[in-house]
């Protein structure tokens, strides 16, 4: 059983910590304090648990572990994305990190590392790229051995919020769409003073491409027929690439960028012969010797376009944010918007884009119930009621009418229409007789008889009800 006990000598007491190990050797260890020592036990026992962090990368840091790591990955994911991580880390995470073992970073180094980069300026969806650049090599050096657990991981409570986490409202700051006025004053513009660019613009704000996917279009992937374009690759740091989901998709094409897209694929059949091509080049938007388009050039012409419009503030990219704010706005069903974006979830678009989802909400409340409301009985006359009071209890109607049995017939048909004068047995034949049932018709006759008699006849003689004849 693994031990911590004191032994005195001459230059000063140290503490033996006794334990065994993986391989159940005993051991020996010896520490310059009390602290250290239960530090110590605690570690041979985490790695008698785990004997993975036996490995001989145990105590490799972090600045060392970082080229192997970049070298690992290199040949699985997109270069913009390993660009993208190099310069998180030169940048940012070496220069605190760099000579810390990687057993050593904990998660409390982590919240103040995250914090000090708010602190000194940087916006909140940097900090997240920072974090998530650090938590994906965390979590390599954990399935390699390294770590335990990734400490980067679920940082801070639920409750409250993080230095890197994104609200609602930062969502909504980071996307700045257009509107349908600047839309169409942007793409006048762009026809007017960058001709050359002006179909990459209307495609990026009719379509929702990316602009890396917009660079790999090539003319096999249009249907104009069909108004459909097809998308199954995008141009990344010089070279192609999947999608960013990792899949094609096929949107919808609109008449406006159908005709522009005719058009200039007349004008790149001019240029081949003016060039004296041998072929078409396949891209859609290439340079003047046939090749994909350079992203740098693509942003001069775009931010000239928005000069000449006296536009300011926005970037290629929110072109495709302005696709879906105006599909949304103007009642576009979010799984449609979803698939034109390439989103692998409606809820992304959802999580981005609800703000200008068309809510309507004040004509579905209209639909919500209210107060019930009790039915009250219609005032009016039916066959066999008796009079006000004050008046004769004798009923109107001779007591034949009706079924056999000498109740009142029990078919729903025979309603009344409206409220009828109580007077000496005077009802409205006419009126019934529309919804009588034809088994009734005997008996209503014989009530109609009594009805003819006058006054003066009714005066001499009382009037006696029909009995049920049996």
């Amino acid at each position: 059983m693994a031990s911590i006990r004191r032994r005195r000598r001459a230059r000063g007491d140290v503490w033996l910590v006794d334990y065994r190990d993986a391989a159940g050797a005993r051991q020996r260890l010896t520490a310059s304090t009390k602290e250290a020592a239960e530090n110590l036990l605690a570690e041979k026992i985490r790695e008698r648990q785990h004997p993975g962090l036996l490995s001989p990368d145990r105590d490799i840091t972090l600045g060392e572990y970082k080229d192997r790591w970049l070298t690992m990955i290199e040949s699985e994911i997109k270069p913009r994305t390993l660009k993208g991580y190099k310069q998180l880390l030169a940048l940012h995470i070496v220069p605190v990190f760099s000579r810390v073992r990687l057993r050593d970073v904990s998660r409390t180094m982590i919240k103040r590392f995250l914090v000090t980069k708010r602190e000194a300026g940087l916006g909140k969806n940097s900090v997240r790229l920072i974090r998530a650049a650090l938590s994906v090599m965390l979590s390599d050096a954990a399935d390699d051995g390294i770590l335990l657990a990734n400490p980067a991981l679920n940082l801070g409570r639920r409750q409250r919020g993080r230095p890197d986490k994104l609200s609602g409202a930062d969502r909504i700051r980071a996307i700045r769409p257009m509107s349908q006025a600047e839309l169409g004053r942007f793409l006048a513009a762009a026809q007017t003073h960058t001709p050359l660019y002006a179909p990459l613009f209307l495609l990026l704000a009719h379509a929702g491409l990316r602009p890396g996917e917009a660079f790999a279009l090539q003319w096999a992937d249009l249907d104009f027929a069909n108004r459909r374009i097809r998308v199954e690759r995008a141009w990344s740091v010089g070279r192609v690439e999947t999608p960013k989901t990792g899949t094609g998709r096929t949107v919808d094409m609109s008449e406006h960028l159908m005709r522009g897209l005719r058009r200039l694929r007349v004008t790149r059949q001019k240029e081949k012969l003016k060039r004296r091509w041998t072929e078409l080049p396949p891209w859609v938007f290439c340079t003047d010797v046939g090749t994909p388009l350079d992203e740098s050039r693509v942003r001069k012409n775009f931010a000239e376009a928005l000069r000449k419009a006296e536009l300011t503030g926005f970037r290629v990219y929110d072109l495709r944010h302005t696709f879906a704010s105006l599909l949304l706005s103007q009642g576009a069903p979010i799984t449609y918007v979803a698939a034109q974006l390439g989103h692998s979830k409606p809820t992304t678009t959802l999580q981005w884009y609800a703000h200008w989802i068309d809510g309507g909400r004040e004509r579905f409340v209209d639909g919500l119930a209210g107060p019930a409301v009790r039915k009250t009985k219609r005032v009016g006359h039916q066959l066999g009621t008796k009079r006000e009071s004050g008046t004769s209890s004798v009923p109107e109607v001779p007591d034949c009418v009706g079924e056999p049995s000498g109740t009142r017939t029990q078919d729903p048909l025979i309603k009344s229409r409206g409220p009828v004068k109580a007077g000496p047995r005077r009802i409205y034949a006419s009126n019934l007789l529309t919804d009588i049932n034809a088994r009734d018709v005997a008996h209503f006759e014989r009530a109609a008889i009594m009805t003819q008699k006058t006054d003066a006849h009714r005066a001499e003689h009382e009037f006696t009800p029909f009995r049920r004849v049996v």
